[in-house]
C-alpha cells in the first residue's frame, strides 16, 4: 500500500511539472526551432541520467534493451515532436487538454494492443471525450487552427508511449531503459530539425535567456526526472491509472498559463475542456472500483 502511494505522488509530480513547463516552453520556441529544441533539450536529459549508470551492474546492455528503449523513444518523439510544433500554433491551454485525451485513449488502446477486456464505460468516455474535443477545437471555425490536429496526434503518441512503457517497464532495469528512449527522441528530433527546419539563427537562439531556462527546466525536471520516475513507478502500476494521473496535467498547463500569461480559454473551450476532463475520470471508473476493492481487502487483513 506504501509503495502504491509513494508511486502515485510521484506520478503526480510528473504530471505537475509536465503541466506548468507548456508555457515555458511555448516561449522558448519563439526563438528556436521546436525539434532543435527537443533534440537539445533531450540530450542533456539523457547526458545527465548516464552520469549514474556506475549503479548499474554490468552487463545491462542487451539487444532486447535497445529495441525496447527505442520503441519506447519513436512514440514519445512522436508525442513531443507533435506537441511541440503545436505550440507554435495554438495556446498552452489547448495544447493541455488536447494532450490530455491521451489519458482517455490508453484504455481503448490496451483493449487492442494488450487485449485487455473491452469496459462498456470506456467507449461512453470516448464519445463524451470527442464532444469535448470539438467544443475545444471546432465549436466556432474560426478557434480551429492546425496546432490543435498536431497536438491532437502527440496525444496518441503519449497514449502508446504509456500503454507499451507498461508492457516494457517490468522487463528492464529503469536507467538505462529511460537513457535509451532519451538519446532515440533526440536523434530523432535532430535529423527533424535538419530536414525541416532553418539552422541559422542557431547560435543567437542560444543566448537567449527564455531558451536557456526552458533548456534547464525541462531537460532537468521535465525530461530526466520525469522520465525516470515515470518508468520506475509504472513497474508497480497499471498503464490505465498511470494515465488517471496524469489527467492532471492538462489542469496544471491550464492553471499555469492563467497564473504566468493571463491566458483565458473561451466559454466553447472551458465546456470543451470541462467534457475532456469527464471523459478521462469516466473512463476510469472500473479502475478505480477495482481499486477501492483492493484497498478494502489490504485493510481488512
Amino acid at each position: 500500500m506504501k509503495r502504491t502511494l509513494v508511486a502515485d505522488a510521484s506520478l503526480l509530480f510528473v504530471a505537475f511539472i509536465w503541466g506548468a513547463t507548456f508555457v515555458i516552453v511555448q516561449n522558448a520556441i519563439e526563438f528556436i526551432p521546436p525539434n532543435l529544441f527537443n533534440g537539445i533539450r533531450f540530450l542533456i536529459a539523457a547526458a545527465l541520467l548516464s552520469l549514474f549508470l556506475f549503479k548499474i551492474p554490468k552487463g545491462w546492455l542487451s539487444k532486447e534493451l535497445l529495441k525496447s528503449g527505442v520503441f519506447l523513444g519513436i512514440f514519445l518523439f512522436i508525442g513531443y515532436s507533435f506537441q511541440t510544433v503545436g505550440l507554435m500554433y495554438t495556446t498552452s491551454s489547448k495544447a493541455g487538454f488536447i494532450t490530455g485525451l491521451s489519458v482517455m485513449v490508453v484504455p481503448l488502446l490496451s483493449v487492442f494492443i494488450l487485449k485487455e477486456k473491452p469496459n462498456f464505460v470506456v467507449f461512453i468516455a470516448a464519445g463524451v471525450g470527442t464532444i469535448g474535443l470539438y467544443f475545444l477545437t471546432v465549436a466556432g471555425l474560426s478557434q480551429m487552427n492546425i496546432g490543435d490536429g498536431l497536438v491532437l496526434i502527440c496525444a496518441i503518441g503519449f497514449a502508446l508511449h504509456i500503454v507499451y512503457t507498461g508492457k516494457f517497464s517490468n522487463k528492464h532495469k529503469a536507467l538505462p531503459l529511460t537513457i535509451i528512449q532519451l538519446l532515440t527522441v533526440s536523434l530523432l528530433s535532430f535529423i527533424s530539425a535538419g530536414l525541416f527546419e532553418r539552422s541559422s539563427i542557431v547560435s543567437t537562439a542560444l543566448l537567449n535567456m527564455d531558451v536557456l531556462i526552458a533548456l534547464a527546466v525541462t531537460s532537468i525536471l521535465a525530461t530526466a526526472l520525469a522520465f525516470l520516475l515515470q518508468t520506475k513507478f509504472q513497474q508497480i502500476t497499471t498503464a490505465a491509472r498511470v494515465a488517471l494521473i496524469f489527467a492532471m496535467e492538462p489542469v496544471f498547463a491550464a492553471l499555469t498559463a492563467f497564473l504566468l500569461i493571463n491566458e483565458r480559454l473561451t466559454t466553447n473551450g472551458l465546456i470543451g475542456c470541462f467534457l475532456i476532463f469527464l471523459a478521462m475520470i469516466v473512463s476510469e471508473l472500473p479502475n478505480m472500483k477495482i481499486l477501492k476493492t483492493s484497498i478494502n481487502q489490504e485493510t481488512s487483513l
